[in-house]
């Protein structure tokens, strides 16, 4: 019995997929849990398994690297050994099979080509813009080859820019100026405008590195009128236009409150202290001050649980479990990997495991899973020297928690006006789900959790 392999969905929001490569080949024989082929969704890439035993068979026309799918499309078959494929392939994103896994072909579902690659005459997919469509990691090796990507033409499906057309337009662009660039010098020129022809002129035969680039720079900065200042337009990526997209809705869906206090940090920053020089000896992962806002937070919620809630067309859904998101910073854009059921986890645990998500992220390895269920996030702007801030809660979540920077400061201690170590803390809350008293009980929990490890160390 053939089953088939369709388009997974890898988040709730995706509703079609970007497809990145074959893993296996056709006529290979797979077994369940082998890894079959990647698909960019809106944040990450992910490696999809197959889930049932067989031989791999492609229809004709299957997707290739760059191919939009549309989320439930067929993409191959598994079939038992003497079995044929269907004939003509079968379209069924609607036939209640398991997504991303193999599922029963329904014999009587009407069969017709899965996939029709654009002819001559078809209408090449475009942006608002009238530019050509671009994969996320043909757009990102643009950025780094420094190729002006508006200007090629696709070969992926509809005529999508693939990271074939990029490496081959760059190619090409070398061969006809006739000098080579360093990565770093290619990256440099693309982000200052600056053409590869205009560079091959300042060095003719010879390898241009960083320094020629910020020579051009250099010599580009002149005085120029007000209204003569060069406007660059930058395309969006996938992961800001998503941002966007959700940043947006929530601003429009929530009631948003934010409350600010400050906390005496002083404690906090001895504890940390003593934690790395006890981590460090040991060969341990040294918990970052937000490993710690992660775990303290967790005990503060399991105090207000309200805060750990979200909210529902049916009425309030209360968590029962605490998985903490936490702001990460990656060349492509903010990600928000998950920690899950905090509470049960040590210090120890945690830093281990963000430093593993933290890496992930940056390196473009993590799944969609490690970025979906989270029900509280905190995002620590402290490293850029930003006090107090208004952050923006992550949907469908009734909170977020923003850290500042901790600072050297006088402050009233016991009765005397000392320096201490002082932190701003920032939440903002969903009204719809709490009202002002609670959310303030659970801030000020926060901030005497802050004040004093021991409550939540010992908790």
């Amino acid at each position: 019995m053939a089953y088939e392999v369709t388009m997974p969905r890898l988040g709730w929001t995706m509703e079609e997929g970007v497809f990145g490569e074959w893993l296996k080949q056709d006529g290979d024989e797979v077994k369940a849990g082998d890894l079959l082929f990647t698909v960019e969704g809106d944040k990450a890439t992910q490696e999809v398994e197959v889930f049932e035993s067989g031989i791999l068979r492609l229809p004709q026309g299957a997707p290739a690297a760059g191919d939009v799918i549309p989320v439930g499309a067929l993409l191959a078959y598994i079939l038992q050994a003497g079995e044929s494929m269907p004939a003509g392939g079968s379209q069924s994103p609607q036939s209640g099979g398991r997504e991303g896994q193999a599922s029963t072909a329904s014999p009587s579902v009407t069969t017709e080509p899965a996939f029709q690659r654009p002819s001559a005459t078809q209408t090449v997919a475009a942006d608002g813009r009238g530019n050509p469509t671009i994969s996320p990691r043909a757009r990102r090796v643009a950025g780094e080859l420094g190729v002006d990507w508006t200007q090629l033409t696709g070969s992926g499906r509809t005529g999508r820019i693939v990271e074939r057309d990029v490496r081959a337009a760059a190619e090409t662009m070398v061969e006809q100026v006739g000098v080579e660039m360093s990565p770093v010098a290619r990256r440099m020129a693309a982000e200052a405008g600056i053409s590869l022809e205009e560079l091959a002129a300042t060095k003719p035969g010879g390898r241009i590195q960083r320094e020629d680039v910020e020579a051009a720079i250099a010599a580009r900065r002149q005085p120029v009128l007000a209204d003569e200042t060069a406007v660059q337009v930058l395309p969006h990526t996938r992961i800001r236009q998503i941002t966007a997209q959700r940043m947006s809705e929530s601003a429009h869906t929530t009631a948003p409150v934010t409350l600010t206090t400050e906390a005496d940090a002083t404690e906090l920053v001895a504890l940390r202290e003593q934690l790395k020089s006890s981590y460090a000896r040991r060969g341990l992962a040294v918990p970052s001050y937000n490993d710690i806002y992660i775990k303290l937070a967790a005990a503060a919620l399991q105090e207000h649980p309200a805060l750990n809630s979200s909210w529902g067309d049916e009425g309030l859904i209360l968590h029962g479990k605490i998985h903490i998101g936490f702001a990460v910073e990656t060349e492509r854009g903010l990600l928000a990997p998950v920690l899950r059921d905090v509470p049960t986890k040590s210090l120890r645990v945690i830093a281990a495991e963000s430093a593993s998500l933290i890496e992930g992220a940056q390196q473009e390895r993590l799944g969609h899973e490690a970025m979906q269920g989270g029900t509280f996030t905190i995002t620590n702007l402290g490293m850029y020297g930003i006090d107090a801030f208004t952050p923006i809660i992550n949907l469908p979540q009734a909170a977020i928690l923003g850290i500042g920077r901790i600072v050297c400061k006088p402050a009233v201690h016991e009765g005397e006006v000392v320096p201490r170590q002082m932190v701003a803390l920032s939440l903002t809350f969903d009204h719809r789900v709490v009202d002002g008293a609670p959310a303030a009980r659970f801030l000020n929990t926060v901030r005497e959790y802050v004040a004093e490890p021991i409550l939540w160390l010992t908790a």
